[in-house]
């Protein structure tokens, strides 16, 4: 059997997004590793749940990555989708945090969603599936 063990998003800044992801979106850190040169490895991972699979803060810079994220960005394109069992309360907890949602929940055919900016140069989808 073949499954996702990593994914990982470009962002500007993985110190920031590592502090995002865990203190505001509440992932658990799973990695992190300075490798030197101020380069950080950094993985995070919901908490209690999908042990094994990790996502990747990867810097965002360079040739190939930064016109990638920023095309995404401008196109209004979540680089990644997560799913939450009640969207509209963890949309009323993001945004309490400070949050900035560019799309606020809807349905979207099988779907409740919702997308937000990380603060490092990403969209972010939430989805709950319909019931």
């Amino acid at each position: 059997m073949i499954r996702v063990a990593m994914t990982g998003v470009y962002v500007d800044d993985v110190a920031k997004a590592h502090a995002f992801y865990t203190e505001v979106l509440g992932f658990g850190t799973r990695i992190h590793r300075d490798l030197g040169d101020g380069t950080l490895f950094v993985t995070v991972g919901a908490r209690g749940a999908q042990p094994d699979l990790q996502l990747l803060l990867e810097p965002g810079q360079g040739p190939i990555a930064e016109p990638y994220r920023r095309a995404l960005y401008e196109a209004g394109i979540p680089c990644i989708v997560f799913s939450v069992d009640d969207l509209r309360a963890e949309h009323e907890r993001l945004s309490g945090l400070g949050v900035r949602f560019t799309h606020e929940p809807r349905e979207q055919g099988p779907v409740l969603a919702a997308v937000f900016d990380d603060t490092v140069g990403n969209l972010v989808q939430l989805v709950q599936p319909n019931e």
